[in-house]
């Protein structure tokens, strides 16, 4: 123990997080998974995203729906791995699998004389990843720290993911044309294999260091067990998982709104250049998130409390998309994307995490992938369709969307209000 506080490293990670000596080794490792995890993910995204300016509103909206009902499909079975292998195996087989998928896509790319359909496929493909590996990821971190230190740490703990999506999108953002983007795959692929042993250390800190094997009533080498599809049930039966649910949809509708704009916006570029703009953007994001979630959220929920918290964001994205309704121009959409994307990944989402600290670990791994994965695909495909209808149907342009987009924003800044006030009254009840 003196010899931890002893360390510069951990007396600078007490001063600036609130990080106690017996979570260093957990948080420092935490932090090193996420940011190898989203590396992988932030060389793929620009790959991905280069792909959709290659097709209409309709085509992308198409696949966003396809991409809803393949997700809710995956999540079925993730449900049924849950309850049948031993919990200590299945998030580290999950990664496992994703990176044998990208090596199946470069080598079906290799052959391949058209490439539309295995394009398309690999964009459905990597927004089912998009959402499945985070969501895996929180819901690990979730077993692994109780909500005390869920408060303090959850938050540094994400500036990693930032970390990662600055040092992901600089390999495309440079050498997307030298390497060319297939070969972005295998380097992702290789990526996706590094968390595997950080997994297994982790699950051993809990018991040993951090002391949370009380978190579940079963241990790591057991199965959760239960129903495969009782994730569902669990979230349209239980009015505060419905609520998290509804948030995110909200929160769907505003990134669909302004990625479509940006899509439409690039279409005139190449496509490596396109994957150049998005890993740019990545990196101007990540830049902004770091800083925040290190040494800001923290101290932002101890002393304005959750309902603030998850609120900030929305409020301020609202304000900015009245900015684009006045002056709806190129320079604005870009700038909303940064803000809503840098506030997400350093407030807004370890907030939201915070949430399932007070579920038990069966709902954690079986109804947070539905929230996460079914919820959020399902409210893709409502808000994109719902752009296309606006822009392709009625022709409504940038204002007229950017309005409809505030009144989105402002829901979505009550309902985070109405969760963190349900979040603080709960914990209050637990420490009576």
């Amino acid at each position: 123990m003196v010899k931890v506080k002893g360390n510069p490293i951990s007396r600078f990670l007490k001063s600036a997080s609130k990080i106690e000596a017996g979570e260093v080794r957990a948080t420092v490792a935490s932090f090193l998974f996420v940011v190898v995890l989203m590396s992988a993910y932030y060389i793929l995204r620009p790959v991905r995203d280069a792909m959709a300016s290659d097709w209409t509103d309709a085509e992308v909206s198409w696949l966003w729906t396809l991409n809803f009902f393949i997700s809710t499909a995956i999540v079925a079975l993730y449900g049924l791995a849950v309850s049948r292998i031993r919990f200590q195996l299945i998030v580290p087989a999950m990664y496992g699998f994703f990176a044998l998928t990208f090596v199946a896509f470069y080598a079906s790319l290799s052959g391949a004389s058209d490439r539309v359909f295995i394009d398309k496929a690999f964009y459905v493909w990597v927004s089912v990843f998009s959402l499945f590996h985070i969501s895996i990821f929180w819901s690990f971190m979730s077993d692994l720290f109780n909500k005390e230190q869920a408060g303090r740490l959850f938050s540094v703990i994400a500036a990693g993911a930032s970390v990662g999506g600055l040092i992901g999108p600089s390999i495309p953002s440079f050498f997307s044309e030298s390497l060319g983007t297939d070969n972005l795959m295998l380097i992702a692929s290789a990526m996706l294999l590094v968390p595997i042993p950080i997994i297994l250390f982790l699950q051993s800190l809990k018991t040993t260091e951090l002391h949370n094997e009380g978190l579940a009533a079963d241990n790591a080498a057991a199965k959760i067990g239960g129903n495969p599809f009782a994730g569902f049930k669990m979230f349209f039966s239980n009015p505060y998982l419905l609520g998290i649910g509804l948030f995110i949809l909200l929160y769907t509708g505003i990134s669909s709104f302004v990625y479509f704009e940006l899509k439409n916006l690039m279409a005139d570029l190449s496509r490596p250049e396109r994957t150049a703009v998005w890993a740019q953007m990545d990196l101007l994001v990540n830049i902004l998130s770091i800083a925040t979630g290190l040494f800001a959220t923290g101290r932002i929920v101890g002393k304005f409390g959750m309902p603030f918290t998850i609120a900030l964001v929305p409020v301020l994205i609202c304000v900015g998309l009245i900015v684009m309704a006045i002056s709806p121009l190129m320079a604005v959409v870009v700038g909303l994307q940064i803000i809503r994307r840098a506030g997400n990944y350093a407030v807004t989402r370890p907030a939201r995490e915070m949430l399932f600290t007070r579920v038990d670990r069966e709902t954690r791994f079986k109804a947070k992938p539905v929230i996460d994965i079914v919820a959020y695909r399902g409210g893709d495909t409502v808000m994109a369709w719902l752009f296309t209808g606006l822009t392709q149907g009625l022709g409504v342009g940038m204002a007229g969307v950017a309005i409809v987009g505030a009144i989105i924003a402002a829901l979505w800044a009550m309902v985070g209000i109405f969760l963190g006030r349900w979040f603080e009254r709960d914990e209050k009840s637990q420490g009576e």
